[in-house]
This record gives C-alpha cells, structure tokens and sequence, in this order.
C-alpha cells in the first residue's frame, strides 16, 4: 500500500473489519475470518495481509489486557519453535504468491482449518487434553497459515479445544499467543514490503473502531456458554471461508 484509501466505501469496510477485529480478539474468534475476507476484498491481496497485521496486533492488546490473569503459559511454551519454524516457512511461500494466489490460498487455509475442526468434532465430541506431539503439528500450521493469511485463528481454535481448557483461559491463552506471533510476523512481513507508513496509518484511524469491537466481544463472551462460543466461531468462519473463494 502505497497511499491511504480515498473512497468512503472502502473507509466503511475496514471500519467494519477493524471492530470484527477487536470481536474477534476478546469474544467470537470466527469473526476474524470476516475481517479477512474484507480486507481482502477492498484491498489487493498481499496488500491485505500486511494492512490488517498492525490490526491485529492492536486488538491483540486489548485482548492481553482484558484476559491477562488467564494463560496456559506451559502450553505456549511447547508451541513457541514450532510456531517459529511454520511462520519461516510461510514468509518463503509468500514471497513467491501473487495476489490471485494469495487470494485462493487465503479462502482454501480458512475451509481446510474448519473442515478439520469439524471432523474432529465429530470424532472426539467431548474435549480431552492434548497430547505433546500435537503441539508440533499445530504450531506449525499456526505459522505458516498467519503468515499467509492471517488465518490461524481455526487452527488455535481446535487445539486449544482438544487441550480441554475453560472459557477464560481459551481467551487468554489464544490473546497472549496471537500478540507473540503477530509480533514475530511483523518485521518479515515490512521486509517483504507489506507494511508501510500508510498501512500503519491505516492502523492509526482506525483504532476506535477495534476498541470498539472489543469491549463488545467482552461483553458477549460473559453471556453465552461454551457450546454457544464454539459454535458461533465455525459458522463465521465457514461463511468468511466461502465468501472469499466465490
């Protein structure tokens, strides 16, 4: 992104994004993929990936702040280097994609992450712990799909599911996690041109809009229950997912 947006109906949209953002970060995670999808739709595809990271990065703080005494800090631990080595492995395909096929692969990283979800729900319906080695496998994954597209919110989501953990510690956990990868994502992805002065100005305006969307996420999430939670987050990232793609 070389200059600001200069219609209104693009301000609109990113507005919207931004508090989708902020929803997403501190109540409903599937709301994330929205924000994607409009990103990507308003903005050309790589352009998207590296507006919407400071973002998230901004909605990821409000969310440590609100959920910072509920973390599974062990468990971010065991993730840490394979997240790592999967965020490597993404920034070496992405400096290779073109918008159209950072578009197709942004939709097929959003269906793949939720039909995997769905079938182990339905193989294991109840949650149970985690084993170690599955840490290798998500954190991989995790890295490479928000280095492509910002889309590793799916993947956390049912890991952290299996892991059995309650609501408050599923929240924190997945907040301070996306801070540390977001973070980590954000000098590889200025090195690639991604992010710029405008793009962090984006950042800048529309910062309300993603304080908005998380005080309201943190109102919600106190009144629905875990069923509710997991529910809501894979019809929004199913729709988000197929939005995309057509």
């Amino acid at each position: 992104m070389s200059h600001l947006p200069a219609d209104a109906l693009t301000w609109a949209a990113l507005g919207l994004a931004a508090a989708l953002v902020g929803f997403a970060k501190t109540g409903i995670n599937g709301t994330a993929s929205l924000a994607i999808v409009l990103f990507a739709t308003v903005l050309p595809a790589r352009v998207s990936t590296g507006a919407l990271l400071p973002i998230l990065i901004a909605g990821d703080v409000f969310a440590t702040r609100f959920y910072r005494h509920h973390v599974e800090w062990r468990m971010l631990a065991r993730l840490g280097p394979w997240v790592v080595a999967g965020t490597a492995l993404g920034s070496v395909v992405l400096g290779f994609a073109d918008d159209a096929t950072m578009r197709v692969a942004i939709g097929a990283i959003l269906l793949v992450m939720l039909a995997g979800q769905l079938v182990q729900k339905r193989l294991r319906p109840t949650a149970v712990p985690a084993r170690r080695s599955a840490a290798a496998g998500a954190g991989i994954a995790a890295g490479a799909a928000t280095m492509l597209a910002n889309a590793a919110g799916p993947i956390m989501v049912l890991y952290l599911i299996l892991s059995g953990l309650s609501k408050l510690r599923f929240l924190g956990t997945m907040a301070w996690f996306f801070l540390a990868v977001n973070l980590l994502k954000a000098p590889i992805s200025a090195g690639l041109g991604l992010i710029t002065w405008p793009t962090l100005a984006v950042t800048v305006l529309l910062l309300p809009a993603v304080a908005l969307g998380a005080w309201a996420g943190l109102l919600l999430v106190h009144r629905i229950n875990q069923k509710q939670f997991e529910t809501a987050t894979l019809a929004l990232s199913a729709v988000g997912a197929a939005l995309l793609i057509i």
